[in-house]
């Protein structure tokens, strides 16, 4: 099969309720490429707030010259757009524009195959753990209550919150009151969302540690891994980072600085599954699990095939199908604490055609 079409289009999707920071929205860049045979492939990129028109542009604009003409053969094809793609940055949104394409290979050739995408790249477990999440450092304490309540009626074993408040007694009694909810047997995780410096984070961290959280994710400034080193000396609290590491570069260099116990990778950020997949086997070079950040859809899929599974993030009331992004069920679900796929052929996200329009 060869490339014969590349269509993109962005979308708006509007948040049931803010984010921390005022984010209100998700914007999602749906790309669908189509080969001599007719079949179609559908990848997207997914961004909050911002970049979507400008990953667009990239998309009509500097893609298809990379691309049309070519094999549907998803690695070689990623390699050759990154490289094509270089004069405008090799991380950031040449990655986003470069995962929407590479989704949609991934879809096409698993749909050419009559294979579900998890069956084409791999499939080594049939479930894999998922844990309750939510953008919650604004909400009051009642609020993060009833929030955690709720995971825990769908059968979370596991629950991750936020900190990071400017005054760390507001944290410590936030997370006491959600450790004495879920009680002792269950997992918690904490978030601070980079909003830590290192003698903040020194200091969290030794409150936080008589509540046995399971990890701390993205304690300080991503790309700080001194800092991180530091911070690894002063507590025994596994870290988790990687949402805000772009590249395969990135993660290595994390992985060998012994700053990174959980990598979590976003599938979009990173530039797609062909990337998602090379950070995994690197990570389990080095004895990492993988749990992959946001985007529950893809993320299920991709966490049943790596090498070294974390747990999947179920994120409150933020899927694609949580806000009518999909015209029908993905075939991904979330049950009592475990995600699983059954999607068909292909990946099963198929985007809604009403979708409200940007750029």
């Amino acid at each position: 099969m060869r490339i014969s079409e590349i269509t993109a289009e962005a979308h708006r999707l509007p948040l049931h309720r803010a984010w921390d920071g005022g984010v209100d929205r998700n914007d999602v860049v749906v790309v669908r490429v189509v080969a001599d045979t007719g079949q179609v492939g559908t990848g997207f990129a997914w961004t909050p707030l911002i970049g979507a028109g400008a990953v667009l542009a990239l998309l009509r604009d500097d893609c298809p010259a990379a691309l049309l003409g070519r094999e549907v053969n998803p690695p070689a094809r990623w390699d050759e757009l990154r490289w094509h793609l270089r004069e405008a940055g090799t991380s950031g949104l040449t990655l986003m524009a470069a995962a929407a394409v590479d989704i949609a290979l991934w879809d096409l050739t698993a749909r050419a195959a009559g294979v579900s995408l998890v069956d084409l790249v791999g499939r080594r477990r049939d479930r894999v753990a998922a844990y309750g999440s939510g953008v919650n450092l604004d909400y009051s304490l009642e609020e993060l209550l009833e929030q955690v309540r709720g995971w825990l009626a769908a059968g979370h074993r596991a629950v991750k919150i936020k900190v990071g408040s400017p005054e760390l007694d507001r944290d410590l009694e936030r997370v006491a009151a959600v450790r004495e909810l879920i009680g002792p047997d269950r997992l918690l995780m904490v978030d601070a969302n980079q909003r830590w410096d290192l003698p903040t984070a020194v200091r969290a961290l030794a409150a936080l540690e008589r509540f046995d959280p399971y990890f701390v994710e993205e304690p300080l400034p991503a790309d700080d891994l001194a800092a991180h080193a530091r911070l690894r000396e002063r507590t025994a609290i596994p870290f988790a980072i990687g949402e805000n590491l772009r590249t395969t570069a990135e993660f290595e260099a994390a992985l060998q600085a012994g700053v990174c116990d959980i990598a979590q990778p976003n599938a979009v950020r990173v530039g797609g599954i062909t990337p998602f997949l090379r950070i995994a086997e690197l990570a389990a070079r080095h004895s990492v699990p993988v749990a992959p950040h946001l985007l529950p859809e893809l993320s299920t899929q991709l966490a049943l095939c790596v090498p070294r599974a974390g747990m999947v993030e179920d994120i409150d009331r933020a899927s694609f199908a949580a806000l009518g992004a999909l015209a029908r069920p993905s075939g991904v679900e979330i049950t009592a604490g475990w995600a699983n796929a059954a999607t068909g052929p292909g990946h099963g996200l198929e985007f809604a055609a009403d979708l409200a329009p940007i750029g």
